[in-house]
């Protein structure tokens, strides 16, 4: 079923219908993606460079190969950050596009269907904004166990597999739900849910492919959502 519901959204990546949601989401991602690298990069040259400039006031020449290197490190220092702020730009764009990808997929995939009602604009929101609070708190937690050996790549996983699979999949949902009700669909089928935040964990794992993040998470949702629904009303999927 998890499998399905990643090849079918695979499919829908490339469908013409998603074209014009594919353009407006890869563009604000990597519009967003640039504003933080550039608000990191000013933030350590504001704050952090010169606390540091203050313990060498007068490095001799032949040290200045140390600069080159430190520069080096400082420039993948905040690569990684900007790659685990890479799951929460990822999770607030789809909350504003989300509706548009499911309409797409319900359209091309479900035509017999009742179609889905989009959430209002303020709940889809504020929702997205606490999503990303609960994303930055869980990578947070994710960066500090980069440091134990063994852990780092499982935290990874295991912290966006859970997020991620957690908000999609209600979002999508509560286009047949009321919130209350959406939260517990997932619930009861929480070990899916999961499994299926892993696929997505796994493809935001993969650089370039993965700013499409957001595309490929909320129609695997919306898939895996209408075959667990299909299935516990006992419809053949």
């Amino acid at each position: 079923m998890i499998l399905e519901a990643a090849r079918l959204s695979i499919a829908n990546l490339f469908a013409a219908q998603t074209r014009s949601v594919f353009w407006k989401v890869l563009g604000l991602t990597v519009l967003a993606l640039i504003g933080l690298w550039l608000a990191l990069r000013s933030a350590f040259m504001a704050f952090v460079f010169p606390w540091l400039a203050s313990f060498f006031p007068a490095m001799p020449d032949w040290a200045g190969w140390l600069g080159f290197v430190f520069a080096i490190m400082v420039g993948i220092g905040l690569a990684l950050g900007l790659a685990l702020l890479l799951s929460p730009v990822t999770a607030l764009i789809a909350g504003l596009f989300l509706d548009d990808v499911a309409e797409v997929v319900e359209k091309r995939d479900y035509p017999d269907d009742v179609p889905g009602t989009a959430m209002p604009l303020g709940p889809a929101m504020l929702s997205s904004i606490k999503f990303l609070g609960v994303v930055v708190a869980g990578n947070i937690v994710a960066l500090f166990l980069l440091f134990i050996p063994g852990v780092n790549l499982v935290a990874f996983f295991m912290v966006n597999g859970y997020l991620l699979g957690r908000e999609f999949f209600e979002f999508a949902a509560m286009r047949f739900r009321s919130p209350a009700e959406a939260r517990l669909f997932r619930q009861e089928h929480a070990p899916t849910v999961f499994l299926a935040g892993l696929v997505i964990a796994a493809f935001l794992a993969i650089p370039i492919v993965n700013l499409l993040t957001p595309l490929f998470a909320a129609g695997m949702m919306v898939h895996l959502h209408k075959l667990l629904s299909r299935k516990q009303l006992g419809v053949r999927v």
